[in-house]
C-alpha cells in the first residue's frame, strides 16, 4: 500500500435550466445539482461520475486541473445518463481517463445510449450539449481496483433511484461516494420505484451505513451541503415519508404539499412533482 493517504474533493455543479416540460406553475425546468468526486493519490487520481452537459464537464475539468494529478479513470456509479454521458467530453481533457463500472451499470448505460426513446429524451433535454456518439464505460472484471496501491471497492447495493446501483467505497479514508443511492438536500427521484422498490432502496441505504463511512458524497447534493453520514438516514426518512403519504390516498397536489411541509428545504421540487405524478399513476 502506498504511504501517501488518498484525498477526496467534491465538485458540485449547481442547478441549471434544461429543455424539459414546464413545471407546475409554468416555471423554467431546472436540473438538480450534481456532484463529481476527485479521489487522488500523490500523482494519480480518478473521478466518480461525469456530470452531463458540455459546459458542466468543461468546468469540472478546469477544477480538476488545479490539483495537478494524472487522471487515470472515471468510475460510474449507475446507469442514468447524467452520470456517464459526460465521459466523451472528459476524455477530451483527460485522454487516459477510462470509464469503468460494474457490468450491470454498463448494461444500463448501453440501454440508455441505444433505446430510441431514452436517447431522444436526453438529446432533447440538453440540445447541442451532449455528444452525438457517447462513450460508454467498460465493465470491471471484479469488484475492486486500486489507486496508487490503495483499494477502491465497487459495492453493488441494488435499488437506488434506479436498479443495479452501486457506491464506491474507499476504506482507507472511510469514504463512500454514493451516486444516486444517497441524496443530500435535493428532492429524491422516486419515479422508478413503487412502495416495494422504496423499501429495497431503504435496505440499500442500510448497506451503505454498514460500511461505517465518515464521509458520504451524494450524487445529487446541494451546493455547500456537508458530506456527512447523516445524509444516509435523511434519505431513508424521505423515502419513508413519501411512501406513507402516497398510501394515504391523496392526489398529486396533496402528496407534494405534505412532502414540502416536511422537506421543503430541499432543492428542485420539480422532481417531487414528477415522482408524485408517477406514484399516483401506479395506484392503477
Amino acid at each position: 500500500m502506498s504511504g501517501t493517504p488518498l484525498t477526496a474533493d467534491v465538485y458540485v455543479a449547481p442547478m441549471r435550466p434544461f429543455a424539459g416540460a414546464s413545471g407546475e406553475a409554468g416555471d423554467q425546468p431546472m436540473w438538480s445539482p450534481m456532484s463529481s468526486t476527485l479521489i487522488a493519490g500523490e500523482q494519480e487520481a480518478i473521478l466518480v461520475d461525469t456530470l452531463v452537459a458540455f459546459e458542466q464537464v468543461d468546468a469540472l475539468a478546469e477544477w480538476v486541473r488545479g490539483f495537478g494529478k494524472h487522471i487515470t479513470g472515471v468510475y460510474i456509479t449507475h446507469g442514468h445518463s447524467d452520470h456517464w454521458i459526460g465521459l466523451a467530453q472528459l476524455q477530451k481533457h483527460f485522454p487516459d481517463a477510462k470509464g469503468i463500472a460494474t457490468p450491470e451499470v454498463v448494461q444500463r448505460a448501453q440501454f440508455e445510449a441505444t433505446d430510441p426513446g431514452l436517447a431522444a429524451y436526453w438529446q432533447s433535454s440538453f440540445p447541442g450539449e451532449l455528444p452525438a456518439e457517447p462513450v460508454l464505460p467498460e465493465a470491471l472484471a471484479g469488484g475492486e481496483f486500486e489507486l496508487e496501491g490503495q483499494a477502491l471497492r465497487a459495492v453493488s447495493v441494488g435499488q437506488g433511484d434506479t436498479e443495479h446501483s452501486t457506491v464506491l467505497h474507499v476504506p482507507s479514508i472511510a469514504l463512500v461516494v454514493g451516486g444516486d443511492v444517497v441524496y443530500n438536500g435535493v428532492h429524491m427521484m422516486t419515479a422508478e420505484t413503487d412502495e416495494r422498490g422504496r423499501e429495497a432502496w431503504i435496505a440499500s441505504l442500510d448497506k451503505v451505513a454498514a460500511l461505517n463511512p465518515k464521509t458520504v458524497v451524494a450524487g445529487h447534493k446541494s451546493v455547500g451541503a456537508p458530506d456527512l453520514p447523516d445524509s444516509i438516514g435523511a434519505s431513508q426518512q424521505y423515502l419513508r415519508d413519501f411512501s406513507r403519504i402516497v398510501n394515504e390516498g391523496g392526489g398529486v397536489e396533496d402528496i407534494v404539499a405534505e412532502m414540502l411541509n416536511l422537506h421543503g428545504d430541499r432543492d428542485n421540487p420539480r422532481t417531487l412533482w414528477y415522482s408524485a405524478r408517477l406514484a399516483v399513476a401506479k395506484r392503477g
